[in-house]
């Protein structure tokens, strides 16, 4: 019984999605498609999908500004410009990198490894985070204990560092919640399937596109003929073109002109593309794939769905963890950390505008609430929350009088 108990215990632990104690692991228990080799991190960026993806992706997101606002009792809130953490996710994260810097290389490090880590320096005194460094997922092992506490060990150099997981910031990819999956090791069929048509396409393009020539001639050749032949008629059959030939005694050459269309390589790599992509979840198009919709042609709804069905969630997540693992419980209550995702409009004056003016016009925002985020100085009379007089109750029609702007009195002779 035992035995069997032992048997079984091990079978469950077997999958990707269990979770035991001790080292943590979140590559595939068992490879779809056997025979296929890891290419590891630094062969993915070797292809231009993978490269491209994940520089869009870590480039979107480390452009955002990380702002974080002191909760108010009234249920608003306003940016905490004087916090220490507001200093640390906006400005510098660390005496080495800036902001951008530190977010791209947390996503690189998300995308290939599914997991991103960063250890937190503290003040002794407080308790609160002082700099945030990078730790690249290469490593790092994670290990649960029996009480479920999580320890991080990480190697750097020939030393190892032991940290405790309120020193680390962890961001986790698809997985089981306590390690994100490991993307590229998922990948691996589709990576094998790319690295093995660009290897065709590097053979096949490096002897320009003819891989080989037939010579016939009207005799049986002994061994030594044909060795002969073979280094006289060498240059043929590697497409040399800068020679004229004359071949003997009825002999005929008849070169073939095997194209990469022939052998649906071309076809091949843009299939391998478009996979890519889906692993990454980055529409081809953004990573300028040329056999999908075009620049100008439905682009901003695939923007927009890129935005809010790829990057809003991981944002989100990225919040989350901040909150959790680099706020002290007493900056939890006070303090929100937030992504300003309507920066993503800064690159369309058109959309940024027409937002500006729906929240004027309809008394949501100020004027110098806009002019703000133009970096526009404030202007007289400008913190007046105004609306348009378009839409009035019907019982109130003659009954309203416009005085200047935008502003609008009931006429007293209708009271």
């Amino acid at each position: 019984m035992a035995i069997l108990s032992n048997f079984f215990g091990w079978f469950r632990r077997s999958g990707t999605l269990t979770e035991t104690t001790g080292e943590q692991h979140n590559a595939p228990a068992s490879p779809v498609v056997d025979g296929v080799a890891s290419i590891g991190a630094d062969g993915a960026l070797q292809i231009a999908t993978i490269w491209a993806c994940i520089e869009l992706r870590a480039n979107t997101i480390a452009s955002l500004p990380f702002f974080v606002y002191e909760k108010l009792r009234n249920g608003q809130k306003e940016l905490a410009r004087n916090d220490r953490l507001y200093s640390l996710l906006k400005s510098s994260p660390n005496a080495r990198m800036t902001p951008f810097e530190f977010w791209r290389a947390m996503m690189m490090n998300y995308d290939l490894r599914g997991n991103a880590y960063a250890r937190i320096d503290r003040d002794p005194r407080t308790g609160e985070a002082v700099s945030l460094w990078p730790m690249p997922a290469d490593q790092v092992t994670v290990h649960v204990m029996n009480d479920g506490s999580m320890v991080y060990l990480y190697a750097i150099d020939d030393n190892v560092v032991a940290l405790a997981e309120e020193s680390v910031l962890h961001l986790k990819g698809l997985g089981n919640g306590t390690m994100g999956l490991a993307k590229l090791e998922f990948m691996r069929p589709s990576t094998d399937e790319m690295v093995k048509a660009q290897q065709t396409a590097s053979r096949l393009f490096g002897t320009n596109g003819k891989p080989t020539g037939v010579l016939m001639v009207d005799s049986v050749l002994k061994p030594e003929q044909r060795a002969a032949l073979r280094k006289n008629f060498g240059d043929i059959a590697t497409a040399n073109t800068g020679r004229l030939f004359v071949l003997e005694a009825n002999m005929k050459y008849q070169q073939l002109a095997l194209s990469p269309e022939d052998q649906q390589l071309l076809e091949s790599r843009q299939f391998g593309v478009e996979e890519l992509c889906r692993w990454m979840g980055v529409p081809p198009v953004l990573v300028h794939h040329s056999n999908v919709t075009t620049w100008g042609s439905g682009i901003y709804e695939i923007k927009d769905g890129f935005y809010t069905l790829t990057l809003r969630p991981i944002l989100s997540s990225i919040e989350q963890a901040v909150t959790k693992r680099v706020m002290t419980s007493s900056q939890r209550t006070r303090l929100e950390a937030e992504f300003n995702f309507d920066a993503l409009l800064r690159g369309n004056i058109k959309d940024r505008f027409e937002v500006y003016a729906k929240g004027v016009q309809n008394g949501i925002t100020t004027r110098n609430e806009a002019r703000q985020l133009e970096n526009l100085p404030p202007i007289d009379g400008g913190d007046d929350l105004t609306a348009q007089t378009n839409l009035v109750p019907i019982k109130l029609l003659g009954k309203i009088k416009t005085g200047g702007g935008n502003a609008a009195t009931q006429d007293p002779q209708a009271q």
